[in-house]
C-alpha cells in the first residue's frame, strides 16, 4: 500500500515525529528510497514549547539511528505564542521543514498522517459545524510554499503502523 501511493522519483525529505505513524513512515520510506536508490532525508521540529522536548527530539534520533537513519533536528526558535498554539505550532513546523528542503533542493516531504487521523479530523470538524468544505480535511497530496506535501499512510489504520513499528523498533 506505501510503495502504490508513492511516484517518487527524486531525493525527497521524511518529518518524523516519533510517534508510531512516523516511525513506521521513517522505515518504509527508507525501504522505497532504497529500492529507488534515492536520496532521502529525515527531519524531527523540536518545538521548544514544552520542558523535555528536546530530549524527546534526541530520543527520536537515537531510535533511529540504530536502524541507520540519519535525522537532522529542526529547532523553532523565536518568542512562543500563548494562544492558539497547536494551529502556531503547525505552522512553524511546515515553516521550518519547506525552509529546510528548499535549501537542500527537495521539493518532496512525507508526513505520517493515516486513516484514522482523517476519520479523527473530520469528526473534529462536524461536530465544530464546519460546512461541507471544512469537512473535506486533508488530501493525500498538497502543497505548501512550493513543496509537495505527501501523506503515503493515509490508505493504512494506525493499528497496522503500531504493529509495524512494534516488530521494527
Amino acid at each position: 500500500k506505501f510503495e502504490l501511493s508513492l511516484n517518487l522519483n527524486k531525493k525527497f525529505a521524511v518529518a518524523v515525529s516519533g510517534g508510531p505513524d512516523s516511525l513506521a513512515l521513517a522505515y518504509l520510506s527508507k525501504i522505497y528510497a532504497q529500492k529507488k536508490k534515492l536520496d532521502i532525508k529525515y527531519f524531527v521540529v523540536d518545538h521548544k514549547l514544552r520542558d523535555g522536548s528536546t530530549k524527546e527530539a534526541q530520543k527520536v534520533k537515537k531510535i533511529l539511528k540504530k536502524h541507520h537513519i540519519k535525522i537532522d533536528i529542526l529547532q523553532w526558535r523565536g518568542k512562543k505564542p500563548s494562544s492558539n498554539i497547536q494551529s502556531k505550532a503547525r505552522e512553524a513546523r511546515y515553516s521550518l521543514l519547506t525552509k529546510k528542503c528548499k535549501t537542500l533542493g527537495i521539493k518532496d516531504i512525507l508526513i505520517g498522517h493515516h486513516l484514522d487521523d482523517l476519520f479523527e479530523n473530520f469528526i473534529l470538524r462536524m461536530l465544530r459545524g464546519s460546512g461541507l468544505r471544512g469537512l473535506v480535511s486533508f488530501e493525500g497530496k498538497t502543497n505548501n510554499n512550493q513543496i509537495n506535501i505527501y501523506r503515503p499512510l493515509m490508505n493504512i489504520e494506525k493499528k497496522d503502523l503500531i504493529y509495524l513499528t512494534k516488530k521494527i523498533f
